[in-house]
């Protein structure tokens, strides 16, 4: 929250060249199942959270932007080509994907689903397992260094070359 009470939320991409800052309430979130949010979000479908009346503020770098319909644009980090944003005429969304607190933006509807794909529904009765619960990766996953961005902000990215955070 920020001094006068409004919910105060930070996000960007994956490798920190594009960080952004919204200040006041975010109006929906929701899930797109339609194909043009598959093939831009490369899933199965793209969580998205509308800026409305909320002040976005880019703070570190720019979004860059495709055309990607008639009516919209989506933008996407030039670094590392995380989807950042849906443009379209009566505003913009966010990936919520892309915020530092993703679990505090939960989506209230599904849109498209008429392109729903068939087995996303059962992806939660599918076994699951931690990451570090395959024996044979665990002691290549543990050698791991993160060159991602963490989940909040800096006052500069990336580290020094060959100093990230471990994964």
């Amino acid at each position: 929250m920020t001094l006068d009470n409004r919910p105060s939320y930070s996000g960007g991409c994956q490798c920190g060249a594009v960080r952004f800052h919204v200040e006041g309430a975010l109006g929906d979130a929701s899930v797109c199942h339609c194909r043009m949010c598959q093939k831009a979000s490369g899933n199965f479908y793209l969580p998205l959270v509308s800026v409305r009346e909320a002040k976005l503020v880019w703070t570190r770098g720019k979004p860059k932007r495709f055309r990607s319909s008639s009516a919209a644009h989506r933008g996407f980090c030039e670094e590392c080509g995380r989807p950042l944003t849906y443009e379209a005429p009566d505003g913009i969304a966010l990936a919520i994907g892309a915020f530092d607190h993703p679990e505090e933006i939960a989506p209230r509807i599904q849109w498209g689903i008429e392109a729903k794909l068939p087995y996303v529904d059962d992806v939660p009765q599918l076994p699951q397992e931690e990451t570090l619960a395959d024996q044979d990766a665990a002691s290549f996953l543990a050698t791991l260094v993160s060159y991602q961005h963490p989940d909040h902000d800096t006052e500069t990215w990336p580290p020094e070359e060959g100093r990230g955070e471990r994964a």
